[in-house]
């Protein structure tokens, strides 16, 4: 039997509700199909931050590196600063372990009701591919006067060629993959930012030459936020930088019916260091502690975590169970419009896998 080794971080929030049973399905259906997933549960979260000032321990990335993937809930406390959480914990995971491709699914699923006038079930696939290492997140800058009144901040975008490439490249070879409208978005804001976003759109042109069967068009952010809305259904693979691909995905969760449903991805393609895989909701501190959080999101996470592990039938299980209940529409949380509980999802979920 094969055996993968999973670091579990529920994290904070409405993380420590979801991820439990969404690795307890992934567990179940992977061994049903011969596989054996083996939980490390690492307890780092907003409540480590308070009794010890840190995130997770200094040698956490040593600690997380020999195991096959990462499981995570998510991160977050509204006593906590959000660049202090985020600084601690996820955005080290993504860069040490050169998660560069952070891929973020929206779907319209059948059962579900967009917001959008006039969508159907089905009219709504698409895959956003962030660029997840550099970018506007690379946390190059620093303070000059910190704290006095004329405190000054730099914040430094960096792209490289090498960076840009991969990323577009993943893209493209991911539309190749899936065979749906076989086409890729690359989003930009060449226009306004005359250095970092015109190397962008080069190296877009230079890949998309190389594949000449696939679809491309190019549009400036803000045009791709509206066309977000106004035609959602046009979108097939888009591929953004970091801070883009952070504000699109959000927006095409939303559109798809709830965040609750929003799972992600963080890959390093290479394999050489373990992938993580996250709900894109957050801890939703608003709604922690009151049963009601939607478990989805985590449960589609978790199987593309199988898919990334080599077991596409237990991921295909998972995804056909979670849509079933979708569409059925007698369980679902009050995200979704319903009253039920996490609990009653999760139930309802290992009943269709049954």
């Amino acid at each position: 039997m094969q055996t993968f080794s999973i670091a579990v971080i529920p994290g904070d929030g409405i993380g420590r509700e979801v991820t439990p049973p969404a690795f307890e399905i992934a567990r179940q259906i992977a061994s049903d199909d011969g596989a054996k997933l083996e939980a490390a549960i690492y307890d780092w979260s907003s409540e480590y931050f308070f009794q010890r000032g840190r995130m997770m321990p200094p040698d956490g990335l040593d600690t997380l590196r020999p195991h096959a993937a990462i499981l995570l809930g998510a991160v977050g406390h509204p006593d906590i600063p959000d660049n202090v959480t985020l600084n601690g914990l996820l955005l080290p995971i993504r860069r040490s372990f050169d998660q560069f491709a952070n891929v973020r699914p929206a779907v319209l699923y059948q059962g579900v009701e967009s917001p959008l006038k006039g969508l159907a079930a089905g009219d709504v696939d698409m895959v956003v591919v962030r660029e997840n290492t550099e970018g506007e997140y690379a946390q190059a800058g620093g303070f000059v006067h910190e704290h006095h009144d004329q405190e000054l901040a730099v914040q430094t975008s960096v792209f490289t060629c090498h960076g840009v490439e991969r990323i577009i490249r993943y893209g493209f070879e991911l539309a190749r993959r899936r065979n749906t409208k076989r086409k890729v978005t690359s989003i930009t804001k060449s226009n306004a930012q005359g250095f970092s976003m015109v190397l962008w759109d080069r190296v877009f042109r230079e890949v998309a030459s190389e594949y000449a069967a696939i679809e491309t068009e190019s549009l400036l952010v803000d045009a791709a936020a509206m066309n977000f809305v106004r035609r959602p259904q046009s979108f097939d693979v888009v591929v953004a930088s970091n801070l883009f691909g952070d504000i699109l995905s959000d927006l095409s969760a939303v559109i798809t019916g709830s965040i609750g449903l929003a799972a992600s991805a963080n890959i390093d393609p290479s394999r050489r260091f373990p992938s993580m895989f996250e709900p894109v909701h957050g801890s939703a501190p608003d709604i922690a502690g009151t049963g009601t959080a939607n478990p989805l999101a985590a449960i589609f996470s978790a199987a593309m975590m199988l898919e990334h592990l080599g077991l596409p039938a237990a991921a295909a299980r998972i995804d056909r169970a979670a849509r079933r209940v979708l569409a059925e529409s007698r369980v679902r949380t009050p995200d979704l419009g319903g009253n039920s509980s996490t609990r009653e999802v999760v139930d309802a979920v290992k009943s269709a896998l049954a």
